[in-house]
């Protein structure tokens, strides 16, 4: 046999061979790419999944975040309120001395003087803390702001008016912290 000869045949069995594995390697190829695209599938839900759980993570912290911003924001804004009511009364006891004084009488002219002076300083430091007196004489009746100590008949106001103020009340960046004692008119 020439080497050509044996060349040939050499061919001819490494094909019959490969045609006689080609059927068994085809199945076992297209198992392992179901396999791959099936792993392929579970990899994506599963990275899905993990995008979603991050998102949802980044937007709790974000609204913590927020939150306690707004705590802390509330805390600087009200957390004089206390201290506020506190020292209301000496607002009242400073401006009833000034009504119950007799200004006419020259010996009390200094004292007067400086009530008003006294009073007035209080009420400039509270105006630059947000505290805003309510004082709602000639005002429609608000139960968010006002208290109600009486109900009296007047013909020459409308049913609901105030008429009259007892105590003023006063808000803290637009919170009520007392409301003003009031006398309104009956209809």
């Amino acid at each position: 046999m020439t080497e050509q000869e044996h060349n040939d045949q050499v061919d001819s069995q490494v094909k019959e061979t490969e045609q006689e594995q080609a059927p068994e390697q085809e199945p076992a190829a297209e198992v392992e790419l179901s396999s791959l695209q099936s792993q392929i599938e579970e990899l994506t839900q599963a990275l899905a999944g993990a995008r979603e759980q991050t998102l949802r993570a980044q937007a709790e912290t974000q609204n913590a975040r927020r939150r306690a911003e707004a705590d802390v924001e509330k805390a600087h804004k009200f957390g004089q309120e206390k201290l506020v009511v506190d020292l209301l009364p000496v607002v009242d006891n400073l401006e009833r001395a000034l009504v119950n004084i007799n200004v006419e009488d020259e010996s009390f002219k200094a004292v007067v003087e400086g009530i008003e002076l006294t009073l007035k300083s209080f009420t400039d430091t509270l105006t630059r803390h947000n505290v805003v007196a309510v004082n709602p004489v000639g005002e429609p009746f608000d139960p968010q702001l006002h208290q109600a100590m009486t109900m009296v008949e007047n013909p020459d106001v409308e049913p609901n008016t105030v008429i009259d103020v007892f105590q003023k009340g006063y808000t803290l960046h637009g919170r009520l912290v007392r409301p003003a004692m009031v006398v309104v008119a009956k209809g």
